[in-house]
């Protein structure tokens, strides 16, 4: 990111957080009432009248439009909604890779508004997991070597190094691919690869933007599956954006992004149909 870049991210958190320092009482009194609702109480990502618009005047674009949702600890969320929905943008704000015009994001108990660089950065490494939909791997480096980045950035010691990521391959079902480069995997192997090396740190949260789109239809449900088991056996909460209707019924919730605004009018109750259906 170029210093302009930084600066102008800079300028934006402090503006959003000089909103938050003079809200009015009544405003005060709104946004305690939100985090007592059942819904959002300790939820692992509460997201309240967030607002991003990119350009200026006539020609601006206005990706969100006061998106407020929860996403429950230990639950695997879908982020559903077309090409151009505002998906990306959204992920991206979670994970304190944008800061948006207006509006509140708390991550695991933490405004993400309180923080600095430094502070995001560190959350971003320690507590955010990240799965993209081209893999991200490095070409040069075995499957093995690419989860353990994350554990050599934070100068984990070679032996717990080694032993966390053994169990990463073996959760995703590649141990025996351990010394493959990613050019010597599948798309779906690298992508199981980049899951693991996304669970390196042990995040509390893992965002995946589309992680099946450059998949067909069934690795992609192969890693869906993964995901959705990476939740219960690792304890993490998962939100993961998709268009794909085949992929919602293992989810277990599903949020609808359309123009900017989120929806959730019959969403869990059509994930919850699918997954039954499954099931039976």
């Amino acid at each position: 990111m170029s210093g302009g870049g930084s600066a102008s991210g800079e300028g934006r958190r402090r503006g959003w957080a000089r909103k938050k320092a003079h809200a009015t009482p009544q405003e005060g009194t709104r946004t305690g009432a939100a985090v007592a609702d059942p819904a959002v109480v300790g939820a692992m990502v509460v997201v309240e009248d967030l607002h991003r618009s990119y350009g200026t005047g006539a020609g601006a674009v206005h990706a969100l439009r006061g998106v407020s949702c929860s996403i429950p600890r230990g639950e695997l969320v879908a982020l559903r909604g077309r090409s151009g929905s505002g998906k990306t943008t959204l992920l991206n704000l979670i994970g304190g890779l944008d800061t948006p015009d207006s509006g509140r994001i708390t991550v695991d108990g933490t405004p993400l508004a309180d923080l600095g660089e430094s502070e995001l950065l560190a959350m971003r490494r320690d507590r955010i997991g990240f799965v993209f939909q081209s893999f991200g791997l490095i070409p040069i480096l075995s499957a093995a070597e690419n989860v353990g980045v994350p554990l050599r950035l934070r100068k984990v010691s070679p032996r717990e190094r080694e032993d966390r990521v053994a169990l990463l391959l073996s959760l995703v079902g590649l141990a025996d691919h351990a010394e493959q480069r990613p050019g010597e995997l599948s798309g779906g192997q690298q992508q199981r690869v980049a899951i693991a090396r996304a669970l390196a740190n042990r995040p509390a949260l893992l965002i995946a933007d589309e992680p099946t789109g450059q998949l067909d239809a069934e690795t992609g449900m192969e890693v869906m599956d993964l995901l959705r088991a990476v939740v219960r056996s690792e304890g993490v909460t998962a939100l993961v954006a998709t268009h794909d209707a085949n992929l919602l019924g293992l989810a277990d919730r599903v949020l609808e992004l359309s123009d900017g605004v989120i929806t959730e009018a019959g969403a869990e109750r059509e994930a919850g149909v699918e997954r039954e259906a499954r099931v039976g």
